[in-house]
């Protein structure tokens, strides 16, 4: 038997041929059979391997097979393939070369072969011509490129270059956009024709054109860039570069998409100003203003300098609003607006705050010219007439001061504490201006508390309670979803903490009141909510010390509880424990009444007012909220470590579940579940979020 008739053998052996219906087969096949020795030469090829190479069959016994490769290296690539495979290779593509030069794809599938001793002897596979489905293939990714770019091209400029970076082409918008005409911009370099710089700090940048090349991938800058044309028009833009391959892969150009988004700039220019500005004076709202002393405090932290923070809240304007309606009282605030401006220096902030309330900081200014120019603003404003429909109208200003340093507190510290001295302005006789002092030196705690105490009425006039809520979590194998109801004062022009008003509330009894809106918006929110699903969690509703000192807040939290029908088993109310024990009888008389309803209670802030575990036996709560001045540290603070620790472990001993109040950073989570902690809650785990308004729940109680 010579070495083409070797597939024969293969095919008696294997399918119990005779010779004569083995020939047969083979001599038919259009796909071709052949085997090459362990040094690379063709030792067998089927009859098909004629027609498919141009070559007889006695010309390929005996040929290196690299020889009809069409890329000779591509014969490395497929010994390494075949290797890493275990001598087994499945649909490999390769371009053959024909006798006549021209080339052909085929798919090959091989594996090696041994000897009669197991020795390695070569390879033997099976060749199929893939040539007509290849060039199918390449036509349509060939006429699909052309539709991408086509259809990429319609709104955009497009400019192309050849493998040096030279223009070939610019499409009418790339004209438009870079102000080149085709026959002039031809044949320049890109970066002749296109320099785009940044839109932030006006420097040249990468031309996209040039990266492309130089890395061979495509490019794309999804910051917006400049392009000024040679008569100053300018153009914000977006643009990418893709390489151009030809069937090799080898690069032959670049195609540069330009996407013209000025309008859109524009357009988000116009909405940052308008999200920074007050509509109606064109100053600075609230929020922007607040960055502004963010950043002077900053300064004052770190380098000392010193500012000055002036509040101001125009005396009388409610009168003209009565009187002339608000479009004279809008009218009258923008030339207010100029006139105030008109004593600020470059470089101070002024704005509207809110109302008739405006803010001005004064930057690297010691306090006696920020008292100056306050002055100077109180006497412009006292001395300013306003005519509305032949009427004339006067107006005072009162301007509480502040002096930013580096003992000041934060934003919101700053600005109370401004707000403060505005409020002592106006108790003085309004018109005046007043400096903050510290508390032992002249500005009582309670005149703040009593602006508080206005505000928390105003609060309920007009609707500007809401509620928020946020989640607390469960830990090591809890499963119950709890969440906790929050308040907040939202006039619509800033969102008030509760720490800035209970204090006021405690003081001038208003926390029954409050509680009681509280606990009827929150039963009336979830009532709503079971209407149209089941609740799947616990709702905490806090309780004051003053509610539970009310002798009868029980009937009226049973008759709410009772009237609004939400299931109990999703109530839990909170108490302190420095309220429970300062009211125990009341607290254990409602406790008992409210859990015989089916409500539940934690005893919240455990562990930073008296402290004294034995309260726990008489107090019958279901939880235990852990302070949060022990748990903020725990990661680093060995004390409040084992502080945690035993009050968690004597409220599992008692059978409560205990929650870990101000999880604030990521590195307290792995330590409460360390110790055995139920729950945690804090900004880390969620900050509190919009629950329930007065808008979706009715009036103000």
């Amino acid at each position: 038997m010579n070495s083409q008739d070797l597939p024969v053998a293969n095919l008696l052996s294997l399918y119990q041929l005779t010779a004569q219906d083995a020939e047969l087969i083979i001599q038919n096949m259009r796909d071709t059979l052949y085997r090459v020795d362990e040094t690379g030469r063709l030792v067998y090829v089927s009859p098909s391997a004629e027609e498919l190479t141009g070559y007889s069959r006695r010309e390929l016994i005996g040929m290196v097979v690299t020889d009809i490769y069409m890329y000779p290296e591509k014969r490395e690539e497929f010994l390494e393939r075949l290797k890493t495979g275990n001598g087994i290779l499945d649909n490999y593509e390769v371009e053959l070369r024909h006798k006549k030069g021209h080339g052909v794809w085929v798919l090959i599938n091989v594996r090696y072969f041994h000897d009669n001793h197991g020795k390695l002897a070569g390879i033997e596979g099976i060749i199929r011509d893939i040539t007509s489905r290849k060039l199918t293939e390449q036509a349509l990714d060939y006429e699909r490129e052309k539709a991408e770019v086509t259809l990429k091209s319609i709104a955009d400029g497009v400019i192309t270059t050849d493998v040096h970076g030279h223009i070939e082409y610019l499409n009418p918008t790339a004209t438009t956009i870079t102000g080149w005409q085709l026959a002039a911009a031809k044949g320049m370099h890109i970066e002749t024709v296109y320099h785009p710089i940044s839109d932030s700090e006006l420097l040249q940048v990468s031309n996209p054109v040039t990266e492309c090349l130089r890395t061979g991938n495509s490019v794309m800058f999804t910051n917006i860039r400049l392009l000024t044309r040679q008569d100053g028009r300018e153009f914000a833009i977006r643009d990418s570069a893709s390489p151009i391959r030809n069937r090799e892969g080898a690069i032959i150009g670049v195609v540069l998409i330009i996407h013209d988004v000025t309008h859109i700039r524009d357009m988000s220019q116009q909405l940052a100003f308008q999200a920074s500005h007050d509509a109606h004076t064109g100053l600075l709202n609230r929020r922007a203003f607040e960055q502004h002393v963010l950043q002077a405090l900053e300064a004052s932290h770190t380098q000392g300098i010193q500012h000055v923070l002036c509040y101001m809240d125009l005396d009388q304007f409610k009168i003209i609003n009565d009187t002339c309606g608000h479009i004279a009282g809008d009218t009258m605030l923008v030339q207010l607006a100029h006139t105030m401006q008109s004593f600020v220096r470059d470089g101070d902030t002024i704005a509207r705050l809110g109302g008739d309330e405006f803010g001005l900081l004064l930057e690297n200014c010691p306090l006696e010219r920020g008292l100056e120019i306050a002055e100077e603003i109180r006497e412009s404003i006292a001395s300013f007439r306003f005519v509305w429909q032949e009427k004339m109208f006067e107006i005072g200003i009162s301007i509480g001061m502040v002096v930013l340093e580096q003992s000041s507190g934060d934003v919101t510290d700053v600005l109370s504490k401004a707000d403060s001295a505005c409020f002592i302005a106006k108790d003085k006789g309004r018109n005046c201006v007043y400096i903050y002092q510290d508390e032992g030196k002249g500005l009582s705690p309670q005149h703040r508390e009593m602006h508080w105490a206005h505000e928390i009425q105003r609060a309920f006039q007009e609707n500007y309670f809401c509620l928020y809520a946020q989640d607390i979590v469960p830990l090591n194998g809890a499963s119950e979803r709890h969440c906790e109801i929050l308040l907040r004062i939202n006039s619509g022009e800033e969102l008030v903490p509760p720490m800035a008003f209970i204090p006021a509330a405690e003081r001038y009894s208003l926390m029954q009141k409050i509680d009681r809106w509280v606990i009827q918006k929150t039963l009336l929110q979830l009532a709503q909510m079971q209407a149209m699903q089941p609740l799947d969690r616990i709702y905490s509703i806090n309780l004051s010390g003053s509610t539970i000192a009310d002798a009868g807040f029980c009937n009226f939290l049973l008759s709410a509880l009772g009237e609004y029908g939400v299931p109990s088993q999703n109530l839990c109310f909170e108490i302190t424990e420095t309220a429970a024990i300062s009211n125990l009888t009341n607290a254990i008389r409602l406790i008992g009444s409210v859990r015989d309803y089916g409500c539940q209670f934690a005893l919240d802030d455990f562990g930073c007012g008296l402290s004294s575990f034995s309260y726990l036996k008489n107090l019958p709560v279901q939880y235990l909220k852990i302070d949060g001045s022990f748990v903020r540290d725990i990661h680093k603070d060995r004390i409040n470590y084992s502080m945690v620790s035993a009050i968690n472990n004597i409220g599992h001993v008692m059978g409560l579940k205990t929650i870990a109040e101000f999880v604030e950073s990521p590195a307290i989570m792995p330590k409460l579940r360390e110790i055995g902690v139920d729950y945690a809650q804090g900004n880390h785990i969620g900050e509190p979020q919009p629950w329930a308004c007065p808008s979706a729940v009715g009036g103000a109680v």
